[in-house]
């Protein structure tokens, strides 16, 4: 069992600056195992507490960046009350845990770290009379925040109690053991199927059984997702990352079936509602956090340019804050990777009880995000194991374009052959990544260039600086060079000063209504000495001629640059990040906590 949890923490981990452990029960004894570092300290060490001859009854484990506290051994995952009888890991955040800690010290718990998951197991011992199932509801009574958990009991060595509050769990569905995990990648060579719990829900997990009921103590039955093993191998890529970008054409496709139509252009009422419900919007709000604020930006351009609908963008984060005017009459697009981001989950209930209606663009079925919204249009990218997304982003954009011809349709604001114009655009645009992608070895050559600077100034205009706040994004987080994006107009106010030949730019120039400001701009960082790459549509000479190096991409509608836009921008990343020494599957920063559990005969 050690084996199998700490490879399956594994497929969570992020990056070696973490903290990580696993805690198995075996006769009544649970055994943890700690590390400071990557897993592969973790697995040198942990054949030390389990023999084999030994029949353990369930185990746990976590993988965690420890926000509140500088990891070291005896401060990380799994944490236990003072007994020693209860053992808790936690993924997410607890809102009110220094009053909670606060109040259990007067009461005589003693505390060894500044983390918060360390008063899970102690508020359950409060609670414990001999029923680990309800003390550990009594306990999330009194949580206030979005957390998932993992608790086995030295009471009760046969079963994990496992219950989701606003931070995701998957239990995954085995023959004589099953499985939970905040993910699904750690599950899937274990499982062929698994259950997305639901907020507010708990999961009994035994090697032969799974019971799932409320927090009030209601049982209930769960709809089991299919999931295929071989949907997370590499298949000859040297990193799931590179896997991924070179996907995107063929689930372009996919997305894309079914939803186009050759009579009216695009059709989306069987997933989103009858087309009376947006007939009558007036107003669009599109949230997310991210690379889905980005590409809730493009969706800006999208939404306002084909449906006539005054569109704003927020941070998912911000827009509970805000007293913001919402009603029937508004829109609520929630854009997410995983439809369990906690920030955009808020949001969108926020916006449902100001009587907005919410639509969901979320790429994981099941997920909170599409249970939560009233409708939901999936980005059919697939699971993504690589962290930083690459096809999830690219999906998200095609939903949105999708959802902006809709909207126009059933507005009327297109005639029905500029809605099938655009569609018929949008039909080719897999086929132009593939010329983009049948020339990746030039992004490699461009990457060597560049792999040595520290620093970099992305600019676009319009609907392309969106993809340059993206494309910045992927170096910080993939490459770990330090990168800015500006709108081009605004090169004057702040980033003209830095530029220098130290200072890179990469300028996006593609041959649309803003080309002439561009054009100018990239002149006049040019005569500062910057050193300039230019992404420029195909056959573009003048670009060529006043930039260091470019890389072309095919001639399309200024609507459709953004999908090509992003993918020389990906592939930089991941090349520069090659060069650097980083893997790019597990960058530095990226993810906070994972949980992984196991119950076995």
């Amino acid at each position: 069992m050690s084996q199998m949890l700490t490879s399956s923490l594994g497929q969570l981990e992020c990056n070696g600056d973490e903290s990580c452990g696993i805690a198995l029960v075996d006769a009544g004894t649970p055994r943890i195992v700690r590390s400071v570092g990557d897993i592969a300290r973790l697995e040198a060490t942990v054949a030390e507490i389990e023999s084999p001859e030994s029949a353990l009854a369930c185990g746990i484990g976590q993988t965690s960046s420890m926000a509140q506290d500088k990891p070291t051994w005896e401060k990380g995952h799994p944490y236990q009350d003072c007994k020693g009888q209860i053992v808790v890991v936690h993924s997410g955040t607890i809102e009110n845990y220094v009053e909670l800690k606060r109040q259990l010290t007067l009461e005589g718990h003693s505390f060894h770290t500044a983390t918060d998951s360390e008063v899970i197991p102690h508020l359950i011992e409060k609670y414990f009379e001999g029923n680990i199932v309800k003390a550990v509801k009594s306990a999330l009574r009194e949580i206030r925040g979005f957390l998932a958990i993992l608790v086995i009991s030295t009471e009760d060595e046969l079963r994990i109690v496992a219950a989701q509050c606003g931070s995701p769990l998957i239990v995954g569905l085995g023959n004589g053991e099953n499985f939970v995990a905040s993910d699904i990648p750690p599950l899937l060579p274990h499982t062929s199927s698994v259950i997305a719990m639901n907020d507010g829900e708990i999961a009994v997990i035994r090697h032969q059984s799974i019971e799932l009921q409320t927090l009030d103590g209601k049982a209930f039955s769960s709809e089991r997702i299919p999931c295929p093993a071989d949907v997370a191998e590499r298949q000859g890529f040297s990193h799931f990352m590179l896997k991924e970008i070179f996907e995107q054409p063929t689930i372009m496709r996919h997305a894309c079936r079914g939803r186009l139509n050759v009579d009216i252009g695009v059709v989306l009422e069987e997933e989103l509602g009858p087309a009376e419900i947006f007939s009558s919007v007036q107003r669009v709000v599109i949230v997310g956090r991210g690379s889905s604020r980005h590409a809730a930006l493009v969706g800006e351009f999208f939404i306002e340019s084909f449906a006539r609908l005054q569109v704003e963008v927020d941070y998912a984060a911000e827009f509970r804050y805000r007293d913001a005017p919402l009603g029937p009459d508004t829109l609520v697009i929630a854009v997410t990777r995983s439809g369990e981001t906690a920030d955009t989950l808020s949001a969108m209930e926020e916006a449902q009880q100001r009587g907005a209606f919410v639509l969901s663009v979320c790429n994981a079925a099941g997920s909170l995000a599409a249970r939560l919204a009233d409708s939901v249009l999936y980005t059919r990218a697939g699971l993504e194991t690589g962290v930083s997304p690459t096809k999830t982003f690219t999906m998200q954009l095609l939903a949105l374009y999708l959802i902006g011809l809709f909207l126009a349709r059933v507005r009327g604001t297109m005639t029905r052959e500029e809605v099938l114009r655009r569609a018929r655009l949008l039909t080719r645009v897999p086929e132009q990544v593939e010329q983009i992608l049948d020339r990746s070895s030039a992004i490699s050559a461009l990457a060597e260039v560049f792999s040595n600077y520290h620093h970099a100034l992305l600019l676009g205009s319009g609907i392309n600086y969106p993809i340059a706040l993206e494309g910045a994004d992927k170096l910080k987080a993939i490459s770990h060079v330090h990168a800015d994006a500006y709108p081009t107009a605004e090169l004057h106010h702040g980033p003209f000063g830095l530029i220098e030949k130290n200072m890179p730019v990469v300028i996006l120039a593609p041959n649309d209504h803003n080309y002439n400001e561009t054009l100018a701009n990239l002149t006049e960082v040019k005569a500062r000495n910057g050193v300039v790459l230019a992404i420029a549509t195909e056959g573009d000479h003048e670009i060529t001629a006043k930039a260091d190096y470019t890389f072309q991409i095919p001639k399309a509608d200024p609507f459709v640059n953004p999908f090509l836009s992003i993918i020389p921008l990906q592939l930089f990343a991941y090349h520069i990040a090659m060069l650097r020494g980083i893997n790019v599957d597990k960058p530095r920063g990226l993810m906070t906590r994972g949980a992984a559990g196991s119950a076995t005969s």
